[in-house]
This record gives structure tokens, sequence and C-alpha cells, in this order.
């Protein structure tokens, strides 16, 4: 089938340029792109991630986190590892 069905959308300029040096790197275009997320809809009926408004603790984390509280700093991945207990 053709493809000669048009979709107009607006973002932000800033936006769309981060997404373009992406794709570039992977190798495809932004219309590419949308193809490859519609598709995924199609297959999956649905928006191929979880959509979901956090709850209250992950909210006061992301909080904590965009404050610098509360972090967690490592040397390392093995450093990392250690303080996680594996």
């Amino acid at each position: 089938m053709s493809k000669s069905a048009m979709i107009m959308a607006r973002t932000t300029p800033d936006l769309k340029k981060d997404v373009e040096k992406i794709l570039k790197k992977l190798g495809m275009s932004t219309t590419e792109a949308i193809n490859i997320f519609l598709s995924q809809i199609r297959l999956l009926q649905g928006l191929p991630f979880d959509v979901k408004i956090p709850n209250k603790t992950t909210r006061e984390t992301f909080k904590k986190t965009d404050e610098g509280k509360e972090l967690v700093k490592c040397k390392d991945a093995d450093d990392m590892f250690k303080k996680l207990g594996i």
C-alpha cells in the first residue's frame, strides 16, 4: 500500500533536533520512527509502554533526587553492586 496519509504534529524545536540526532545515529528518519511507533500501537492495541501517574512514594523520591537529597553515590559498578548487596 502506498504511503499517502499525512500526519501533522507540533513539537518544540529542541525536542525535534535532539530526537533527529538520535535517530540519525540509529540510521532512521523521523518518519520511519513514527511508522514503527504506530505499527507497535496497532500490534499491541495500545501504547508500547506503560503510561502511569507516579504514586506518592515515587513522586517524593523524584523530588528528593531532583534536589540532590538522599542520593547514594558510587565510585564504579563494583561499588554500586556492593552497596546494593549483590
